[in-house]
């Protein structure tokens, strides 16, 4: 198989690219266009477990952008797709609608252990699928509601699951983690980098 000095990255997040980037891959950007409803793609369904879940919307995503890829008529090269849920038991964190969406989210957080999990799958140039996930755990410390309010109110909520980013202001919360930091940040290098390998993909690490 031919190996590919690239990967197509169909994600908006610049942590995600900056990732990749730090093993040495380069990434073109695969996005939706203005008419494609990718926001509905992470939309939840009662009762669904937060690892079921993050791994469906994974897999939509990944098909999702295999079809961008065709309609587009870009060159060969793999697609990359994750997605990132925060979890309090079966409770699924997603991003937050608003400042007093994320406080409440933030609040449940404060002072208990939560999981983040993370799927990450990539597609061939020729379309046949991976997928592997990451779960890791995080200690919040315990929070005043002052110290909630001030960090919505700095806007880094938005946007993220869970309403806080570990490479932020949050990191001060932190009283440990176990598992994937990179995998917290959104893109799990160590799972990531073996499905590039085989998806033919060059590294550099």
């Amino acid at each position: 198989m031919k190996r590919s000095t690239f990967v197509y990255l169909a994600s908006q997040s610049p942590r995600r690219r900056q990732l990749l980037e730090q093993i040495g891959v380069r990434c073109e950007m695969l996005l939706a266009a203005g008419d494609e409803d990718a926001e509905s793609l992470e939309a939840t369904v009662a009762g669904e477990l937060p690892r079921a879940y993050v791994e469906r919307v994974t897999r939509a995503k990944l098909k999702a952008a295999i079809a961008r890829r065709a309609s587009r008529a870009l060159a060969e090269a793999p697609v990359l797709c994750a997605d990132t849920t925060v979890a309090l038991g079966r409770t699924i964190l997603g991003k937050p609608a608003d400042g007093a969406d994320a406080a409440r989210m933030l609040g449940l957080l404060a002072g208990r252990t939560h999981r983040v999990v993370t799927a990450v799958a990539v597609a061939t140039s020729g379309s046949r699928m991976r997928l592997a996930t990451s779960v890791s755990h995080v200690r919040f410390a315990p929070l005043s509601r002052a110290r909630i309010e001030r960090y919505v109110a700095a806007g880094e909520p938005f946007g993220k699951a869970g309403a806080y980013a570990i490479q932020g202001a949050a990191a001060a919360w932190i009283e440990r983690i176990e598992g994937s930091y990179t995998g917290i940040m959104g893109l799990p290098l160590h799972e990531t980098a073996a499905l590039l390998d085989w998806a033919g993909v060059d590294l550099r690490s």
